[in-house]
Parts: structure tokens; C-alpha cells; sequence
């Protein structure tokens, strides 16, 4: 099977449907409904998410996102910031890379624990997969991103 293959959900019947990234733009539609697919953006940059926000950029979203859960004060959030900004133009289309300042949405930070910034969250199709503490390297985000993307 292609691990290439994004998982989009249909909204009209709910079905899990497999799409590959190149046929995207023949606007597919789901296998069950025959319903059209929503479109799923492609960021080349961090996206905010805020904790309104959460279920509908995360928990909805039909693929791979990186949350980086930081705060304008940690300096080591600053320096990994960069970085996520690479990943973001690099991954543009297989990931999303978002930002939640955990000081301005307490709720989500408390849902997931977050004890020390950064901590990354690594979310596919809605479920938490994966946690990365601290200022890591780019290697390292990278290495745990290979496995899912």
C-alpha cells in the first residue's frame, strides 16, 4: 500500500476514504456516497490553533499534524521555532505544523499534560501518536516524523 495515501473523511457519511496526494486535484469523491471530498489545505507555515479551535484543526483534520505547544516567554521554544518553520515549507502537503501558545489556551494544555515547553504533540487522523519533549533538534522531529509521514 502507498503510505503516501492521506485519509480523508467524507462528511457526508462519514467514511474513511484513502486518497493519493496526486489526485487531489481531480477532486475526489467518497467511495461509499459518492459525495465529494472536502478540500484539505496545504500550509507552508505553523498554523495557530487556540483551544476553539482544536477539535476542528486537529481532531478533524484528515491526516498528519505536528502541534508545537510553546509560550513567547521559553527561550527554547524561540529556538525550535525555526525549525518547525523548515518543516513546515518541507512537509508542506504530507503534514501540518501548528502552534499552541499555552499560556492564551489553558484548556488544550491541560487535556494533554503539558507539563514543560515545548512539548510536541504528534497527531494522524485525529489520535495523538506520539509526544516530543523539549528543544530538540531537527534531526531528531524529523526522525520521529518519518514514521508517520
Amino acid at each position: 500500500m502507498n503510505t503516501d495515501m492521506q485519509i480523508i473523511k467524507c462528511v457526508h457519511c462519514g467514511t474513511k476514504n484513502r486518497v493519493a496526494p496526486n489526485k487531489r486535484q481531480e477532486k475526489p469523491i467518497c467511495g461509499k456516497c459518492k459525495q465529494p471530498l472536502p478540500e484539505i489545505e496545504i500550509f507552508d507555515h505553523p498554523v495557530t490553533v487556540t483551544d476553539q479551535t482544536f477539535n476542528a484543526d486537529i481532531v478533524d483534520h484528515p491526516g498528519t499534524v505536528l502541534l508545537d505547544c510553546w509560550a513567547p516567554w521559553c527561550g527554547p521554544c524561540r529556538m525550535i521555532a525555526p525549525i518547525l518553520e523548515e518543516l513546515a515549507k518541507e512537509y508542506a502537503g504530507k503534514l501540518v505544523i501548528a502552534k499552541l501558545n499555552v499560556d492564551e489556551n489553558p484548556a488544550t494544555a491541560s487535556r494533554f499534560s503539558i507539563r514543560s515547553i515545548p512539548t510536541m504533540l504528534l497527531f494522524k487522523n485525529g489520535r495523538l501518536i506520539d509526544t516530543l519533549v523539549g528543544a530538540l533538534p531537527k534531526s531528531e522531529i524529523v526522525r520521529h516524523l518519518r514514521d508517520v509521514v
